[in-house]
C-alpha cells in the first residue's frame, strides 16, 4: 500500500504567502522561501506553491520565486498559477519544480492537458479543480474561484484523467479556510470514480480531519495551508498521530 502524503500549500500573492477563507479575506502568512524550508525540515512529503492571482492578473508565475523555493527544499515541489502552455511549464521545471498544476487554462482549452502529458509525462501534470456546491450540483470555478462555469466537477475530473492528468488537486471552496473538516463525502465520490491519485484540499482544522479524510474518502494526500503557516498543527506531530491511527504514513 502506498503511504499517504501530507502537503503544505503556499498560496502566493505579490511574492508573499497569504491565506483566506472561502478564497477571500486574504491575510499575510509569511515569507514563502522560509516557510518552504521549514516544512521540508518538519517532514512534509511534498510542497505546493500556487500563484493565486497570476491568472486573474493575466501574468506568468514568478520564476525567480520558484527557483529560490526549489533551492531551499529537498522534497517534490509542484507549482501552479498562470500556466497556459508548454513554454510556461518548461520554464517552471527549469527553475526547479518537479510538477506543475494547471487549472483555468486547462478548462478553457481541454487539449492543454493532452499536450502537457505528451511533452512532459503524466507524472508531471497535476490538474487543480476548485469546486463549489450549487443548486445544480458541484461545479468547477476558475480564476482563483472568481469565475463560475457550467462544468460538472466529476465529469471534468474524469475527462482530465482520460486526457493524461497524473493527479487531481481538489479544493472544496465551501470548506476552504473554514477549519471545519474536508468535504469527505464528495472526496470519496471523486476518488472512487478515477484511478489517479487525489489530493484533498479545503477545510483542515484538526488532526482528526486528516485521519477522517484518509480513512473515509480514499484520497492519497491531504493538503493544508493556514494551520501549518500559523503553527496550529506541526507536521511531524500530525504524521505521528496518523501513524497511531493505523494510517500508512512516512515518518
Amino acid at each position: 500500500m502506498l503511504t499517504k502524503r501530507i502537503i503544505p500549500c503556499l498560496d502566493v500573492k505579490d511574492g508573499r504567502t497569504v491565506k483566506g477563507v472561502n478564497f477571500v479575506q486574504l491575510r499575510d502568512a509569511g515569507d514563502a522561501v522560509e516557510l518552504a524550508s521549514r516544512y521540508a525540515e518538519e517532514g512534509a512529503d511534498e510542497l505546493v506553491l500556487l500563484d493565486i492571482t497570476a491568472t486573474d492578473e493575466k501574468r506568468k508565475t514568478l520564476g525567480d520565486l520558484v527557483r529560490k523555493v526549489a533551492a531551499a527544499i529537498n522534497i517534490p515541489f509542484t507549482v501552479g498559477g498562470g500556466i497556459s502552455g508548454i513554454d510556461d511549464v518548461r520554464m517552471i521545471l527549469e527553475n526547479g519544480a518537479d510538477k506543475v498544476s494547471v487549472n483555468s487554462a486547462a478548462v478553457r482549452d481541454h487539449k492543454l492537458i493532452d499536450a502537457l502529458a505528451r511533452e512532459f509525462g503524466s507524472q508531471c501534470v497535476v490538474v487543480a479543480v476548485d469546486t463549489r456546491r450549487t443548486a445544480q450540483g458541484n461545479r468547477v470555478y476558475l480564476n482563483g474561484g472568481k469565475v463560475a462555469t457550467e462544468l460538472e466537477t466529476i465529469d471534468w475530473i474524469k475527462e482530465t484523467e482520460q486526457r493524461g492528468a497524473g493527479e487531481i488537486l481538489l479544493t472544496s471552496m465551501d470548506h476552504d479556510g473554514t477549519k471545519n473538516g474536508f468535504d469527505v463525502d464528495f472526496l470519496k465520490e471523486v476518488s472512487s470514480s478515477i484511478r489517479i491519485p487525489v489530493i484533498a484540499s479545503g477545510g483542515a482544522g484538526t488532526m482528526d480531519h486528516f485521519a477522517d479524510a484518509f480513512l473515509r474518502s480514499g484520497v492519497d494526500a491531504a493538503l493544508a495551508a493556514s494551520i501549518f503557516h500559523f503553527g496550529e498543527i506541526k507536521i511531524r506531530a500530525l504524521k505521528e498521530y496518523l501513524y497511531k491511527q493505523g494510517i500508512q504514513i512516512r515518518l
